[in-house]
């Protein structure tokens, strides 16, 4: 391919579109005023109809504590832990990392990543759930139908542990 080729694809595609499918999470973390503000531990995973675990498709908590110490609160994340956490040796192995701070963060998984092949048809939804030492807990649901057949955006705001979370999808 020469160079006015590659130059011809790359303006038929603005900046930020997607060239194939892909699933983007965009969800807020708000400011919460507390004498003590731990930022919060979150999971997020595909649910099937009947309120099984699929996948888990990001868990955020706090991988440096000494001791691996950081897993004990993972049971803070209740829904998450009885239906996925609690049977897992490393918790959700590939896609945890480090909790992040107070703003605004992505999650996009591109639709042939491991998280998303080989996905039954069905009806799912993406669950986000937070919570916080020494504070709350808040869990949101989005509806996911599965395969993509058009461009999907969905959106909700929380109340008090999570702020505006958008789910968009495209095939």
């Amino acid at each position: 391919m020469n160079t006015v080729t590659l130059l011809a694809l790359a303006s038929a595609f603005p900046a930020g579109t997607a060239l194939a499918g892909e699933l983007s999470l965009d969800l807020t973390l708000p400011r919460i005023d507390t004498a003590e503000y731990h930022r919060p531990y979150v999971a997020v995973w595909l649910e099937s109809d009947d309120r099984k675990v699929v996948r888990d498709l990001a868990l955020w908590y706090d991988t440096q504590m000494a001791d691996d110490e950081g897993r004990t609160w993972l049971k803070d994340l209740r829904q998450w832990w009885r239906l996925s956490g609690r049977y897992q040796d490393t918790p959700a192995d590939g896609v945890s990392s480090a909790t992040r701070p107070v703003g605004k963060h992505n999650i996009t998984i591109a639709a042939d990543a491991p998280a998303l092949q080989n996905l039954p048809a069905g009806h799912y939804e993406v669950v986000v759930e937070a919570a916080r030492e020494k504070g709350g807990r808040e869990l949101i649901r989005l509806p996911l139908p599965w395969p993509l057949e058009k461009a999907v955006a969905e959106q909700q705001n929380g109340k008090h542990e999570l702020g505006e979370i958008s789910l968009k999808a495209s095939p």
